[in-house]
């Protein structure tokens, strides 16, 4: 989730969001020649190609923090372990996980299921701690690798509290700043006119009668999209100070495992509709939504089973989980696994490694978005990654995903998007995304974790049409297909123009229809890929 950085910007962005232009409706099916929309072709696909000649569904895994399997336009299409009875306790498949009907959470157990954690950097620091060192003492090392992670870390920690304890403190007053006005005016939804009528003195409350007038502008206290921003900033960066950044703070509790035992599998339960499936619904939906009915949205593909498999808590997930949950994809019949999270440290890689060759020992292809924070990922580490530690060699099953917009020209790269000559491989659809939410509703996103399911998507659509064919296979056809980008768009964070090429292996953007029909070549034997 993309964090609000300070309180201009919240604002800012927030007034932003709703005087922008309005993104075209499934813009991210659409087709450039066509549509006069640079989507991925998904509806001229259908429209035009002989899809459908193969009525086995393809099962995509959604490694992320749940999924409402009540959804209307997604409840048709979710993974059903069939040879699991309903809630009757026990392991009816001997899998070694009981009632995983729809897929399984690893960070839920008997004594609840886990909302928020700590960041990787905070539980590094904090595992000192626990040792016996002091707040300030510098821990005995038992190798240059253990030591390197830690300084990371605690650089990490410092700039991180520091920056956003002052932010929240200072969000806190800016708030109150707000309510004390609202209280003034006598109402608790006032109108322009009782605003107006304020009179205020000193810098801070002018600073906030005029941000009060945009939200009273904009549709009130309930129902302005500032407000409800402002609140989301609010709420996002108590989660960073009382949880994600708290020493003191461990839910592990809550799973019952014993989190040292990194062989260790078989925990969690199976709540995989837990207390935060917001981005879980979303991406499901992208990749799944029932393209036949009349409601919501249309996904990508229309004969995918999504398995839910919860690890991402409102902080960073753990890398033993991250690589339980993907050789539970693996051992259930998962071909494609969409992986739309990321973290600055990962302690056990190499755990997450073994599991990502033993996927594609299943011949299962892995997708992941490669981050919101608009940097070169090859000097800001995001993890996990294609990239086997202390190697160069890179999982041949694997996809990393940039993110672009609707608009074209300058502004057709995503202003968050990570990017990474040699390392982010294609780009997909990830701005103004609308998809499904918790409780059968829909609402638009933006980010690298809407592209990835992009490419899932895709990845599914190929893999149920043409069953031959292999991740590796899968993954080449993606990338072969892509349509080249040639205009300069704006680099992240900066007003320097470069191109996709220059940023990407591909410089391209995935294209649905161009992709089905290279792979119907490849598998006709007309094509020969390397």
């Amino acid at each position: 989730m993309r964090i609000i950085k300070s309180l201009a910007f919240a604002t800012l962005l927030s007034f932003q969001a709703y005087a922008q232009d309005k993104a075209p409706a499934n813009w991210f099916n659409l087709d450039l020649k066509n549509d006069k929309v640079w989507g991925m072709s998904t509806e001229k696909a259908y429209k035009e190609l002989p899809l459908g000649k193969n009525d086995k569904k393809v099962i995509v895994a959604v490694i992320d923090a749940g999924t409402d399997v009540k959804h209307e336009d997604l409840k048709m299409n979710l993974w059903v372990n069939t040879k699991e009875i309903p809630e009757n306790g026990i392991d009816d498949d001997n899998n070694g996980y009981i009632d995983d009907i729809n897929g399984w959470s690893f960070i839920g157990g008997a004594a609840g299921d886990v909302k928020e954690d700590t960041y990787e950097y905070t539980r590094i620091l904090a595992s000192y701690v626990k040792k016996g060192y002091a707040e300030n003492e510098t821990p005995k090392f038992a190798n240059d690798k253990e030591r390197e992670m830690y300084e990371q870390a605690l650089e990490l920690y410092k700039k991180n509290f520091e920056e956003n304890n002052e932010q929240y403190q200072n969000f806190l007053k800016f708030m109150k700043g707000i309510e004390d006005l609202v209280e003034k005016t006598g109402s608790k939804s006032p109108s322009a006119e009782q605003v107006e009528a304020l009179v205020v003195t000193t810098d801070a409350e002018k600073s906030s009668k005029k941000i009060l007038k945009y939200i009273v502008m904009t549709g009130g206290m309930i129902s302005s999209p500032i407000m409800a921003s402002l609140n989301e900033a609010k709420e996002q960066l108590g989660t960073m100070v009382e949880f994600n950044l708290n020493k003191n703070f461990d839910p592990r509790n809550l799973v019952g495992d014993n989190y040292e035992d990194l062989s260790e599998r078989f925990y969690g339960n199976n709540h995989i509709y837990a207390p935060t499936t917001d981005h879980g619904t979303h991406v499901a939906g992208i990749i799944a939504a029932e393209r036949s009915n009349d409601l919501g949205i249309k996904g990508v593909c229309n004969k995918a089973l999504i398995m839910t498999l919860r690890v991402v808590p409102n902080g960073d997930e753990r890398d033993k989980d991250i690589a339980n949950a993907i050789r539970y994809a693996a051992d259930n019949g998962a071909k494609v696994i969409n992986m739309s999270f990321g973290k600055l440290l990962s302690p056990n890689k190499e755990l997450i490694d073994e599991a990502v060759k033993y996927a594609l020992s299943k011949d299962v292809l892995l997708i992941h978005a490669a981050g919101n924070d608009g940097s070169d990922i090859n000097y800001t580490k995001f993890y996990p990654c294609a990239t086997y530690a202390n190697s160069e060699e890179k999982a041949p099953n694997w996809m990393e995903i940039g993110a672009v917009s609707w608009k074209k020209g300058k502004e057709h790269l995503a202003s968050f998007s990570n990017y990474g000559a040699g390392k982010v491989e294609v780009f997909a659809p990830g701005v103004d995304i609308t998809s499904c939410f918790p409780g059968s509703e829909y609402k638009s996103f933006n980010g690298t974790s809407m592209a990835a399911p992009m490419v899932a998507g895709l990845a599914a659509l190929i893999r149920q049409n043409y069953p031959s064919l292999t991740a590796v296979q899968t993954k080449q056809i993606i990338l072969k297909s892509a349509v080249i980008c040639k205009d300069k768009v704006t680099l992240p964070g900066t007003k320097k123009k470069t191109k996709l090429s220059k940023i990407s292996v591909t410089g391209g953007i995935v294209n649905v229809y161009d992709a089905l029909v290279l792979a119907e070549k490849v598998s006709k034997g007309e094509v020969v890929l390397p």
